[in-house]
């Protein structure tokens, strides 16, 4: 039976279990969005191209499946680029479909050219997914598609993308079935042995789990190894989520938004680094010295790439997929959790932190409007960290109780990316609470996904900083050469306002009180809410250990 390219595309979404798709239609992808409607699939329409990529990521995550996103011919597929890049260093399967004008009209001068005499977009996004091709017949979707699937789910996983001219779409082509890959065996280490024997001689060791660690949802397997062998942890910024915050073993993050304490810990002389998931770059290192290093380094990775090329020690990398290779060391081990004290105290601790810091503030700290947002939120309720100075904020004040309910990236770090993923796994996790933690600044890049939220009625709290600047880069300059240039706004965004232009409920917070206030109702609202924190602009963030030298 005979079925036309975009039917049997939005076929296999319905079948994969796709309930709603991302991003802004055109002319070369108008079919694709007239079956959506048919099949019963919810078409979010975004507000700019990269934040239904965005959304689409956030979806994947939180759905644990295959995020869509589907952008027109031309700067609808360039502005998709981005999205995809942040997907790409959050390693999830994200499909991403361009359109483009005809076939048979390719090498004459063409509207919004998609091909290699316009803005070829299949190269464009080859540096940024693991599989980019231009479907040239309709008779080839069936190997590009598979292609594109083994791609997206095989080893490291990742983002691809289809580009699908006009007339292809439109052909009739033999019907076929192509499930989402599930048994595709994960990658494991041959040098697992090596690895329990380190852990066993190790005198001084600690755990350094990073984004990965998060991504792979290691969470039981760390703590086990964390408990059973008695080893300090500590985080990078991407690595936030892996472990609870509140246990005995956490010594705090490192890198930006980090710990005295941990710093100190790796001052004190480490025999074995044990790095899980990090590709250790500037952020997660930032004011790493050479008296920090270790004596050896053991490392858990899925790709070879960055492994062992920082840190100056010998390294043994257990490569390949990181959950299974932790589950068959602990086995092999005989490794078993410990009993470690409850989390009953920890709301009651931070209410008291917030109580204790409010008094004596002349004005709004970002550290206390992060335990304000956490003695208000449920334990379970899920963060997102856009790219500036609030996620440090965040990273150094805000507690996990659940790990994997903090999502942060400090390698690839898009500005706004934040405010579409929470969007798309809002509407994946419909019944968990879903916060997007981002500043004024990535607001005016991508806030109008506000009214994508409000539109399709899903419930986010967006949970503004706003200190008048691009915090991160002006407090950095200044600094390290003594001024800043471009940075503050002489007329800053009035957030509450533009949040209410949109539909959005707002709230303007000056104080803790206000901010946990603002929370719980914000939390019982069936729109999105924009609570609007008025930090102290002079307030030095926790990322001064990144240093800039203009030599």
């Amino acid at each position: 039976m005979k079925k036309r390219v975009y039917t049997l595309l939005v076929e296999h979404f319905k079948n994969w279990g796709i309930s709603h798709v991302f991003g802004i239609p055109g002319k070369s992808i108008s079919p694709l969005m007239l079956e959506l409607e048919s099949f019963g699939i919810e078409y979010v329409l975004g507000r700019h191209e990269a934040g239904s990529g965005f959304e689409a990521a956030g979806y994947a995550l939180g759905k644990k499946t295959l995020g869509i996103a589907i952008g027109t011919s031309g700067p609808g597929g360039t502005n998709m680029i981005t999205a995809a890049g942040q997907a790409k260093e959050f390693q999830l399967p994200v499909l991403f479909i361009t359109g483009q004008p005809s076939m048979q009209e390719t090498g004459r001068a063409l509207s919004q050219d998609s091909s290699q005499f316009g803005a070829d977009l299949v190269k464009m996004f080859e540096p940024v997914t693991l599989f980019s091709a231009r479907i040239e017949r309709g008779d080839l979707l069936y190997l590009y598609l598979k292609h594109a699937l083994e791609k997206a789910y095989t080893g490291e996983k990742g983002p691809v993308h289809l580009c699908i001219p006009f007339d292809v779409l439109m052909e009739e082509v033999e019907s076929f079935y192509l499930p989402l890959p599930d048994h595709i065996s994960p990658v494991v280490s041959g040098d697992l042995d090596k690895a329990a024997t380190m852990l066993d001689e190790a005198r001084k060791p600690v755990l350094f789990l990073g984004k990965g660690a998060v991504m792979s949802e290691s969470y039981p397997q760390l703590r086990t190894i964390a408990e059973h062998w008695g080893i300090p942890v500590m985080t990078t910024p991407g690595g936030k989520g892996a472990f609870p915050t509140n246990h005995p073993l956490y010594l705090g993050g490192y890198g930006l938004g980090g710990s005295r304490l941990a710093t100190e810990y790796l001052k004190s002389g480490i025999d074995l680094m044990i790095v899980v998931g990090s590709k250790l770059c500037d952020m997660s290192l930032s004011g790493f010295t050479a008296d920090m290093a270790p004596e050896k380094v053991l490392q858990f990775e899925y790709d070879l790439t960055f492994a062992g090329k920082t840190i100056q020690a010998p390294t043994q990398v257990i490569l390949g997929d990181i959950q299974s290779n932790l589950t068959r060391l602990v086995r092999r081990s005989g490794a078993s959790a410990k009993a470690q004290e409850s989390h009953e105290a920890l709301a009651a601790r931070a209410e008291a932190a917030v109580a204790a810091t409010t008094q004596t503030e002349a004005a709004l700290s970002a550290g206390t409007a992060f335990r304000s947002l956490r003695a208000a939120l449920p334990k379970d309720a899920v963060l997102f960290g856009d790219a500036g100075s609030h996620s440090f904020h965040a990273v150094q004040n805000f507690e996990i109780i659940e790990p994997g309910t903090f999502f942060f990236d400090e390698v690839f770090i898009a500005m706004g990316a934040a405010i579409g993923y929470s969007i798309g796994a809002k509407i994946a996790m419909p019944d968990r609470p879903v916060v997007c933690v981002t500043g004024d600044g990535c607001i005016m890049m991508h806030g109008t996904e506000i009214s994508t939220a409000v539109n399709h009625g899903v419930p986010v709290i967006f949970f503004v900083l706003n200190n008048g600047r691009l915090d991160m880069v002006e407090k950095g300059m200044s600094y390290n050469t003594g001024r800043s240039v471009g940075a503050v706004y002489e007329r800053p965004l009035d957030v509450s306002l533009f949040a209410r232009s949109m539909g959005a409920t707002a709230y303007r917070c000056e104080t803790g009180t206000e901010v946990e206030r603002a929370v719980r109702s914000a939390l019982r609202s069936d729109t999105a809410a924009v609570i609007e924190v008025m930090v102290d602009p002079q307030e030095i963030p926790p990322i001064l250990t990144r240093l800039l030298s203009l030599d």
